[in-house]
């Protein structure tokens, strides 16, 4: 079952990821879909916000991997946009199973190697109001079910 809801603003996508936030669990893997500005980023600062990272949360478009670790849990912010969906020698798999949490922004460039059970939020614009997203949660798995009827 897909879950839906819209936003209006970047304050309303923020408030979203800290609500998604407050489900957390270790080993948990959200993957970002979305065009460029879609809110993948904005979502994310919301998400390390909440996780209470003192640090500023930018694009890891060149750096591939961010690693936060002044939160209450490690955050690592993957941007795989730029892989062409090479990512063999990343280490994925290792990210996937620590204590931590793991947003990946493009995810879907890499399906293929994304784990199971995991959390799939796809970001869609709006032709009509630059600020308007339409937010569709994908849950893979029972665990990620729970988690959005828990938040939505």
């Amino acid at each position: 079952m897909d879950y839906r809801l819209t936003t209006y603003s970047e304050e309303e996508t923020i408030e979203f990821a800290q609500n998604l936030e407050s489900e957390k669990f270790p080993k948990m893997v959200i993957c970002l879909m979305g065009d460029l500005g879609s809110g993948k980023t904005v979502f994310t600062k919301g998400f390390a916000k909440a996780l209470e990272i003192d640090e500023e949360i930018t694009s890891p478009t060149f750096n591939i991997i961010k690693e936060y670790t002044s939160g209450e849990m490690p955050l690592y912010h993957m941007d795989v946009y730029r892989l062409d969906g090479k990512v063999e020698d990343l280490g994925l798999e290792e990210y996937f199973n620590k204590k931590g949490i793991t947003i990946i922004e493009w995810a879907d460039t890499i399906e293929e190697y994304l784990p199971k059970n995991r959390l799939d939020i796809k970001f869609r614009t709006s032709d009509d109001n630059e600020k308007k997203r339409t937010i569709i949660l994908v849950p893979h798995g029972r665990k990620y079910e729970e988690l959005c009827e828990a938040v939505l």
